[in-house]
């Protein structure tokens, strides 16, 4: 699929392979060092990112509540909703009716939602708050200007 969409409205991964050239060597991103011949064979992105077709979507991040976790504005999510969520996932949770991209803190009986950035506050659910995740994220695409 080409687009992507709002998480308002949430996009189901197609079942056809999306097919890129993966290259056998690794690249450095620090010093440079002599190229190596370089081979490359056809890898099927939806089965290195995708391990749940009918339940994974895609979600564009926006905000920088996730920075420190490595999830910038505009970022593809890509989340996956057979996963159980566990403390310390990376979820998208619906809280009052709002899609919002967090870290899960479940310890102790407590539960709450942690931003990845020191100045976002978490989010507690109080005394009739709902609170639901939504999914699991698995996976953050980034973009860069070509």
């Amino acid at each position: 699929m080409t687009s992507i969409f709002s998480p308002a409205q949430p996009v189901l991964i197609s079942d056809a392979p999306l097919l890129a050239r993966l290259l056998i060597s690794r690249v450095r991103a620090g010093f440079p060092s002599p190229a190596e011949d370089l081979g490359a064979q056809r890898i099927d992105l939806t089965q290195v990112l995708i391990t749940h077709p009918q339940a994974t979507f895609l979600l564009r991040a926006q905000g920088h509540s996730m920075m420190e976790a490595g999830i910038f504005d505009n970022d593809i999510l890509v989340v996956n909703r057979a996963v159980t969520p566990r403390h310390k996932h990376i979820v998208v949770a619906v809280v009052d009716g709002e899609f919002t991209v967090k870290r899960l803190y479940q310890l102790n009986g407590r539960t709450k939602l942690q931003a990845a950035n020191p100045t976002f506050p978490d989010i507690v659910p109080h005394d009739g708050q709902l609170l639901e995740v939504w999914g699991v994220v698995t996976a953050c695409i980034k973009q860069f200007p070509a």
